[in-house]
């Protein structure tokens, strides 16, 4: 069962590095010009469009990824075994980081199309609720209550 679950967090880990590296790549496609800059500077209509979906987005799916992998960890995967509970576990994270993810990635379109820092600023707050996702082996073995109990002193 070790085996399994250095697995997942490798899985786990490698997923979340890949989240990073999408947002850090997209900045480099836009900031070497393979990416157009600007083209929606000046139209005031799909810039606010643009925004108001990027923000609602934003504002939406933050509590929604953290609140809902918490929902299932305590209703759903904590009463399974424990091969189903990691299978379960695993697809939960990887929802929970495509919740941020898109958005993330979104705001990061919207921003370089239109130049404002609105959506800058959304992202930003995407990227730091991702922190909230990093897997870690006492992160996994406490939201799964794998804990052994240990005689108190």
């Amino acid at each position: 069962m070790e085996k399994r679950m250095t697995r997942l967090l490798r899985v786990l880990e490698a997923e979340f590095a890949l989240f990073w590296i999408l947002v850090v790549a997209g900045c480099v496609l836009y900031e070497t010009d393979v990416l157009p800059q600007g083209s929606m500077v000046g139209d005031a209509q799909a810039e606010y469009i643009l925004q108001t979906v990027g923000i609602l987005l934003t504002v939406c799916l933050i509590p929604l990824s953290l609140r809902m992998f918490s929902l299932s960890l305590t209703r759903y995967v904590r009463q399974l075994s424990l091969p189903e509970a990691l299978v379960s576990y695993r697809r939960w994270c990887e929802i929970r980081l495509a919740m941020l993810l898109a958005p993330a990635l979104f705001n990061l379109t919207v921003y370089y199309t239109t130049l404002d820092v609105t959506s800058l600023l959304c992202m930003g707050m995407l990227l730091v609720a991702s922190l909230f996702c990093v897997p870690g082996r006492g992160r996994l073995i406490r939201e799964l209550d794998l804990q052994k109990d240990e005689p108190e002193k």
